[in-house]
């Protein structure tokens, strides 16, 4: 707003300053209120998916693992020692024997001996059913038969002529020793069948077999054999009994039983802890499991809780390990219960396995443990918990497994992706979180995920809207604006996914955030490669939001979008925009881009501000911008007469914003002649000198911007002074100057160009008096200055004083003075 020289020393507003002297002061006052604005906007909604699933109903992903199925103890693998690759062990040539009925070192390696009694299962239970066969109180102390030795009914795999057992009769013949130590293969046998042993097999109890502290060690490892002794003592002593009350609790079959197989099973995880025997160090650890597996059945979320912490302890794997967290995923599912996992670790031991496993060998179990933890996540009280218990860093090491897996392996990458990064949008919401999503670099491996998965709709739509949401803040927003190549991804991403308006929004809204504080950003998106081609595609697509719903799409065209979704990706992709042409280098050439120029003047035709406020509002604001690069090239100055007609429709609506819009592109047009006289013409000035009467200072000081312009002709000053348009300026000053001191110096160019360097002729007495003891007032440093003890605000104020008002002021006062001496 820089005084422009005549031979009355006319001012002129909204163009650049040339002062480079007071190029400090310049810098603080151009922070508050400048010619070049950035636009904001609200950020997009998405409402939460009620439905607790894998993936949302809108997903289309190719072979998704289900959301719903059904676990029983036979989904489980009670030895635990199946071969990773799912192969059949060989059979052994060599058949072991033994000459004693009781080793010392193993007694469970004891000859088969005949039951002393018929074991009978418990009848009149209600309900029972497969519980009544599968929960023998017997069962507990039978071991299972020697290598070599077994006798086994009919094999799971029939040959020809041989009967396939059914599921039915699995369950039912399985009444084995549950409790021994792990069956090691014999000869002849598949892991299958080490699972399902036959009512026949022969066993002996604990106490037919102790061992013989006094038999010296064959190898002299006294010390092997100590601990050999101590993990059979409690295995006899403390353990067994626990199994055995656990089958004895769950055949109650009451209610009330629940509590205490929950309190049994709490026991025996301390107990084993205590013992050391937790992991894979337990060599009897396949009894516990076919234990636990069994009471699965019972069907009891609370106790299923306890048992899925009890196997993770045990570290169970494979098969085990993914119905593990199947059956904690199907517990989770239902909202009601996620006071279950408050109360107790199990999300400690989730996060372990998090940690430990391998997507190539457990994908599919990494999957439902984060699907798990993502409907938690839902919960405000348990997702504190997860950022308290450090998952923003457990996630980052899990996004870096997942980005260096097999190709084979990136199905199953992006569906836990798809959870993971849900989990990661809710944490977001926490302030507490965004300093860890920057300390552990979370937002630059999101970037990495979308270049993986660009193709991934799911994947990258959760990425846009964890963007989105912390983009907000500066210390994200400084991370992700650092993310090499960015810009360029975020381009890509719109090419490709143009049609899906969700992601196009978030990502849109993103950019906008970027460009709204800092040039570096601003000119590394334009500079991008297609940046100005991939954004006027975008909305050439939403500008055509009025084409009727049964319109043939021709083949290679968009079809139609839904009105407000297109006004919602134009408003942002025309805040990107605005603030992208703030930046000097960018300013110009897309100033005289006449295709954007072209979509920009189409908007303004096609739309009401009624249907469309925001979008308008911010479309006059881009022009506004770029109405300040005044080069020949520039496609706003040859649009200058159409775009000042089109601006009457905001400046006549009854939307304030809509109005001040317009006001500040009037205010750089009126430099043209064209334009001022196309205003006086049309009568505007008449409505631009009623907006003095504002109570807002950006309005009164975007009208006096055009008032300093059309004062620049003397015909206008006449019509303006006929208006009142002095006086209205004069309170103008009194109302907001002393806290507004570019206001009050904008004011003083339009009385002095109102009056031509010669007041006596416009002014009356009672104005020139009012406003030169105004003047004198303001012209006091102390008096103007000193009325507010906030130093950072005084800075402000006083180089606002010094720069806006000061010259002009002096200069104003001078001439007020010359004339009340010649009156």
């Amino acid at each position: 707003m820089a005084s422009t020289e005549t031979k009355h020393e006319i001012c002129s507003p909204l163009m650049p300053r040339r002062n480079a002297l007071r190029k400090t002061c310049a810098e603080i006052v151009n922070e508050v209120r400048q010619s070049l604005r950035v636009q904001s906007t609200h950020r997009p909604f998405t409402p939460r998916d009620g439905h607790r699933q894998l993936f949302g109903s809108a997903s289309i992903r190719d072979n998704r693992p289900p959301s719903a199925f059904s676990l029983h103890a036979q989904s489980f693998d009670a030895s635990d020692s199946r071969p990773g690759s799912g192969t059949r062990l060989s059979p052994l040539d060599h058949k072991p024997t033994f000459s004693v009925p009781c080793d010392a070192d193993n007694p469970f390696k004891a000859l088969p001996k005949p039951p002393t009694s018929p074991v009978k299962p418990r009848r009149g239970l209600a309900g029972a059913g497969v519980r009544a066969r599968l929960l023998r109180p017997g069962s507990l102390t039978r071991l299972p038969p020697l290598e070599g030795h077994r006798n086994v009914k009919e094999p799971l795999n029939a040959g020809p002529g041989q009967k396939q057992l059914s599921a039915k009769q699995l369950s039912s013949t399985d009444h084995t020793a549950g409790y021994s130590g792990p069956v090691k293969p014999g000869p002849h046998t598949t892991a299958s069948e080490r699972i399902v042993q036959s009512d026949v097999d022969s066993a002996v109890r604990p106490k037919d077999c102790k061992e013989d502290s006094t038999t010296e060690p064959e190898r002299g490892d006294n010390k092997g054999n100590k601990e050999e002794d101590a993990e059979s003592l409690m295995w006899n002593n403390v353990i067994i009994p626990l199994l055995q009350k656990l089958e004895s609790a769950a055949a109650g079959g009451s209610e009330g039983s629940v509590d205490r197989l929950c309190d049994l099973c709490d026991r025996l995880h301390g107990t084993l802890a205590e013992a050391d025997m937790l992991g894979r160090r337990c060599k009897k650890r396949s009894g516990i499991l076919r234990t636990l597996f069994r009471l699965i059945d019972l069907n009891y979320a609370q106790l299923n809780m306890h048992i899925a912490q009890l196997c993770l302890a045990l570290c169970v794997s494979g098969n085990n390990l993914l119905n593990i967290c199947k059956l904690i995923f199907q517990i989770s599912r239902t909202e009601s219960n996620d006071i279950l996992f408050q109360n107790n670790s199990l999300i400690d031991s989730l996060l372990r396995m998090l940690s430990n496993e391998h997507v190539s060998a457990s994908g599919e179990a990494i999957l439902y443990c984060v699907g798990t933890l993502k409907f938690l996540s839902g919960n405000t009280e348990i997702l504190r918990i997860l950022l308290d218990k450090n998952f923003i860093c457990v996630a980052q090491k899990l996004i870096q497994k997942l980005c260096i897996v097999e190709e084979t392996n990136l199905p199953i990458a992006g569906h836990i992706l798809v959870q993971l990064t849900t989990i990661l949008r809710n944490l977001a919401d926490l302030s507490d979180s965004r300093p860890l999503f920057v300390s552990f670099s979370i937002l630059p491996a999101l970037c990495q995920v979308l270049q993986q998965h660009c193709e991934d709709q799911d994947v990258c739509m959760n990425i846009s809207r964890i963007y989105s949401k912390l983009s907000s803040y500066s210390e994200c927003r400084l991370a992700l604006a650092q993310t090499p190549d960015c810009y360029q991804l975020f381009l890509e991403l719109l090419s490709k996914h143009h049609q899906k308006q969700d992601l196009i929004v978030r990502l849109l809204f993103t950019l906008g955030n970027l460009t709204a504080k800092s040039d570096e950003p601003r000119l590394e998106l334009f500079q991008c490669d297609g940046c100005m081609r991939t954004l006027l595609r975008l909305y050439d697509i939403y500008q055509r939001k009025d084409e009727p719903p049964h319109t043939v799409v021709q083949k290679g065209a968009s079809p139609p979008v839904r009105p407000q979704v297109a006004d919602d990706v134009l408003v942002k992709l025309v805040r990107v925009l605005a603030n992208m042409c703030i930046h000097p280098a960018v300013g110009p050439p897309v100033a005289a881009d006449t295709a954007c120029i072209r979509l920009l003047m189409e908007t303004l035709e096609l739309r009401t501000v009624e249907e469309s406020e925001e979008l308008l509002v911010n479309v006059a604001a881009v022009i506004n911008n770029l109405s300040f690069y005044q080069k020949e090239t520039s496609a706003i100055k040859h649009n200058q007469l159409h775009i000042a007609k089109l601006m009457l429709k905001l400046l006549l609506s009854s939307s304030t914003g809509a109005m001040l819009e317009a006001v500040r592109v009037y205010g750089n047009l009126s430099h043209y002649e064209d334009v001022r006289n196309f205003i006086m013409r049309n009568k505007v000035h008449q409505f631009v000198v009623t907006l003095l009467d504002s109570k807002s200072n950006e309005m009164c000081f975007a009208a006096c911007g055009v008032l300093t312009n059309l004062a620049l002709d003397p015909p206008s000053r006449v019509c303006l002074m006929v208006e009142g348009a002095s006086a209205k300026l004069v309170d103008c000053l009194r109302d907001f100057g002393l806290g507004d001191w570019q206001l009050a110096g904008q004011i003083c160019k339009a009385v002095w160009n109102l009056t031509g360097g010669s007041s006596e002729k416009v002014l009356y007495t009672e104005e020139r008096e009012s406003l030169l003891e105004m003047l004198a007032a303001y012209l006091d440093e102390e008096e103007a200055l000193n009325w507010t003890d906030n130093k950072d605000l005084r800075d402000f104020h006083r180089a606002c004083w010094e720069l806006e008002f000061l010259p002009v002021a002096q200069k104003l006062m001078k001439m007020l003075q010359s004339a009340d001496l010649t009156a």
